[in-house]
């Protein structure tokens, strides 16, 4: 016989609403520990492929958005970058197309097209469509510019099951009649809004017109903005909507700092915050090509191996400095936001916006690349007094303001200077550990913002006075033409 909340002792009849809407919350998330993805109607294939990897328990969007299309259903997925976005539509296409089988007669047509803003997200999640699908009869290829198109054609001319394609990239391959796209049963558009805002709007919609109309469409993004929802509105048919977290939310996991400083110290303050923090491993975002390469140099000058990875540099090039960064080979990897979206490192402690980026949204995507698969990771931001309207624009989508930390014997000016946000000075315990609650200015502590105090760990942290992210939330390339299993999105 069941028993009720009161009768158990878990609620009591003078105890708040949002006692028992915080009850029932624990509960849930106690029942996500019993999950599986054999739970979710994966077949034992796919379960075995996952369970390989040392992953067992399905994230909040697989545990959604797997069931939902496995039954074939339209989906719109929103999800914090690396919480396992690409495996949520990659392992039930695997099913799904097994199950359906080839056609009998006719060339192996793409059954499932999955488009991609970058180069780097394209091969991403091609290595996850072969790492899943190994021992299953599909054949897979990706394709993107910057490299020889002669290879891919050969690919498209054997056939394949699943492509995975950069929009203007697959607009040359449609032209030159190499690839045949009237077979396509689901399309899925990953980072929609950043193609949206990498101008392929048009690209797509031609993409659109010669494939099948009847067909199962998936959007997933970490962010959503109006404008998607209104083009997902005209395309897809009755989704789920499959939103685990509030718009444009800064993973809780990454604890994020401003560094007000002069624009001219900016290069200096960062190889300060690298040598005295014995940064091993560092994401260095800038706003321009340009930029990258310049910074990379100056870095590489002050004794720090750097290299720069961008939209100009060759495909070959963009992969060996990706490699070298994952080896350990360079320390720092300096990027603009052509790589924000396809870069997934594991355990990658430190992100570093050099210079904040022009779309508030993108500050969610840069800082994404630490704090992936459960892990904790550090965000710090330079700010000079220019950028104080970015450094608004970026708080107004976090809901939430970003504490700032004074670095002693580096200029800095006046950008902090604005009401409500927490300025505090850089204690003398560098590297330290993190104390939850506000940051007191002392040491390399992060501050959770809560007002609770304790919990004092050795951490890595960087330079001083980090804060979390908390639950705050809000709204939120294809260069050559215009982030456990989480770890994987």
């Amino acid at each position: 016989m069941g028993h009720s909340l009161i009768e158990l002792g878990i609620f009591a009849p003078d105890r708040c609403a949002a006692d028992l809407f915080h009850v029932i919350n624990e509960m849930a998330s106690s029942l996500e520990t019993y999950m599986s993805f054999s739970t979710l109607g994966l077949t034992a294939e796919l379960t075995a492929a996952v369970t390989a990897k040392g992953y067992t328990t399905p994230t909040a969007i697989q545990a959604q958005a797997i069931p939902a299309i496995l039954d074939g259903r339209d989906v719109m997925g929103g999800s914090q970058t690396g919480t396992g976005k690409t495996a949520a539509f990659t392992l039930p296409i695997l099913q799904l197309l097994t199950q359906r089988g080839r056609p009998a007669q006719g060339a192996r047509r793409p059954r499932a097209l999955i488009l991609t803003p970058t180069r780097e997200l394209a091969a991403q999640i091609g290595e996850s469509v072969t790492a899943y699908g190994q021992g299953l009869s599909l054949h897979s290829t990706v394709v993107f510019g910057g490299v020889g198109i002669r290879p891919q054609m050969d690919k498209l001319r054997r056939g394949v099951d699943i492509l995975v394609a950069t929009p203007g990239r697959l607009l040359d391959h449609l032209e030159q009649r190499t690839v045949d796209l009237s077979g396509v049963e689901i399309l899925v558009l990953d980072e929609a809004d950043r193609m949206l805002d990498m101008g392929f709007i048009h690209d797509i919609r031609k993409v659109l017109k010669v494939i099948p109309a009847r067909r199962q469409n998936l959007f997933f993004s970490a962010t959503y903005s109006s404008e998607i929802k209104s083009l997902a509105d005209g395309m897809l048919h009755n989704p789920l909507l499959v939103e685990v977290t509030s718009r444009n939310t800064a993973v809780e996991r990454i604890a994020q700092v401003v560094h007000p400083c002069a624009k001219a110290e900016k290069r200096n303050l960062l190889s300060h915050l690298i040598k005295e923090g014995n940064w091993s491993q560092v994401l260095v975002f800038t706003r321009t090509k340009h930029g990258a390469n310049r910074l990379s140099t100056q870095l590489e000058s002050d004794g720090i191996p750097s290299s720069a990875i961008h939209g100009n540099k060759s495909q070959s090039a963009r992969t060996k400095a990706l490699a070298d960064f994952k080896a350990g080979q360079i320390r720092v990897l300096v990027a603009t936001d052509v790589a924000s979206r396809g870069i997934d490192i594991s355990r990658l402690p430190h992100v570093v916006n050099f210079e904040l980026p022009n779309v508030p949204e993108d500050y969610v995507h840069r800082i994404g690349r630490t704090g992936r698969a459960g892990e904790e990771g550090c965000a710090c931001s330079l700010v000079s007094a220019e950028e104080r309207g970015l450094l608004r624009d970026i708080e107004r989508v976090l809901k939430s303001p970003i504490p700032v930390v004074h670095m002693p014997g580096h200029a800095h000016d006046e950008a902090d200077a604005r009401e409500g946000l927490p300025v505090q000075g850089r204690g003398g315990n560098r590297g330290g550990g993190r104390s939850q609650g506000r940051p007191q200015g002392g040491g390399g502590g992060r501050g959770q913002g809560s007002g609770r105090q304790g919990d004092s760990r050795q951490g890595g942290a960087s330079g001083g006075g980090y804060a979390r992210s908390g639950g705050s939330s809000g709204g939120s390339g294809d260069g050559q033409r215009r982030r456990s299993f989480a770890g994987r999105g």
